[in-house]
């Protein structure tokens, strides 16, 4: 009874969440004058970025606009440089020069430029690519960074007190726990063991159940009015591809490397070839399809959502206001419920596929 109170709670403020920012993001697209099409394709693409700050509203009368700054961190050619994001006054085209002492900084399109010691401004080639400036190297605490700390803080919070539970000798957790276990049963028996084996899957079980939950918290995050798009990040993809490829490479058995690189009951003339082939797949081929299929799927859905929620400027012509609204608003909470769906289910592909690439690489081979 406890346990479906507390699924139904989840639903319940999962759904408030998603609802409140197809509504917070309708009133962004229009108090943000965003009008032709040109101007939609820049807001979806500025949305879909990542970002140095938070802005959740811009005030058209005062020009003001509301949110909150994130740390920068930057290592420039006079060294280590922070401040608050706050200084460049959410200007996104080099206009405002942030001055610290012997280094002047401007952000231009989400990154962060050194100007040459003499120039005041940016200055662009025909291409309208900076000519005096050059990049920084950027450790800042940008959103998709705040947004992964974030699910790392409400993993430890969560999990500690399942794992707490069960050293206290509580069979049957208690509160959100209760919410854990079944996903975490589920994992456990229907990725895990089918995949990898039962003598050894336990030895995987802590990164299974990360990058599940990992994935899964950051794609809810994706649809709640911050703008968290951090599995939309190529580079956050990659990265949790990477660690699965060093996984299955590091644990691969005697008979996995004999198998690869000189497979039994082969045409000698063809075994290098088939070894080439078989790391090439390995090494490129399985984390590159890791790494597309949820960068590709969840920066497609990000886009839908927004795409639907601008049909309230595009159709506001024919239509007036009030009909493009309610149609926007209906088509987008309808795609917002469908994004719930995939944001398990990209969890579910990303965490299946690992235990299988990693269960091909452990399993023991038979010869004869």
């Amino acid at each position: 009874m406890v346990a479906t109170k507390s699924i139904k709670f989840l639903v319940v403020f999962v759904l408030a969440l998603t609802s409140f920012s197809a509504f917070a993001q309708d009133d962004a697209v229009e108090n943000n004058l965003v009008d032709s099409p040109d101007e939609i394709r820049a807001y979806i693409s500025h949305h879909l970025k990542d970002s140095h700050d938070f802005h959740l509203y811009t005030d058209n009368a005062s020009g003001k606009h509301y949110g909150f700054a994130l740390p920068v961190i930057v290592w420039t050619s006079k060294g280590l440089k922070t401040f608050m994001s706050s200084a460049f006054h959410h200007d996104d085209n080099g206009t405002v020069v942030v001055d610290k002492g012997d280094a002047k900084l401007v952000k231009y399109h989400s990154k962060i430029y050194e100007l040459d010691a003499n120039a005041t401004t940016l200055s662009f080639d025909e291409a309208h690519h900076p000519t005096n400036a050059s990049k920084v190297i950027d450790f800042s605490i940008t959103k998709s960074v705040f947004g992964m700390l974030l699910t790392g803080l409400l993993m430890l919070l969560g999990f500690g007190a399942l794992a707490r539970g069960y050293k206290k000798g509580n069979t049957i957790p208690k509160g959100f726990s209760r919410v854990l276990e079944p996903l975490v049963i589920y994992v456990r028996d229907e990725i895990a063991r089918p995949n990898i084996g039962e003598k050894k899957y336990r030895k995987f079980m802590g990164f299974l159940l990360t990058v599940f939950f990992f994935i899964w918290i950051l794609n809810i995050l994706g649809l709640t009015p911050l703008g968290f798009n951090v599995t939309g990040q190529i580079a956050v993809t990659a990265c949790l591809a990477i660690f699965t490829m060093i996984i299955y490479m590091v644990s691969g058995t005697k008979d996995f490397w004999a198998h690869t690189l000189w497979m039994p009951g082969v045409p000698v003339i063809l075994r290098p070839v088939l070894a080439v082939i078989e790391l090439v797949g390995f090494v490129i081929i399985k984390p590159f399809s890791l790494l597309v299929r949820l960068f590709a799927n969840i920066t497609a859905g990000h886009f839908v959502v927004m795409s639907l929620m601008a049909l309230m400027i595009t159709m506001k012509a024919s239509f007036g206001p009030a009909v493009s609204t309610g149609m926007s608003l209906v088509l987008s909470l309808f795609i917002m419920f469908i994004e719930l769906l995939v944001a398990f289910l990209q969890a579910f592909i990303f965490t299946m596929l690992s235990s299988l690439f990693i269960g091909m690489a452990v399993e023991e081979h038979d010869d004869h």
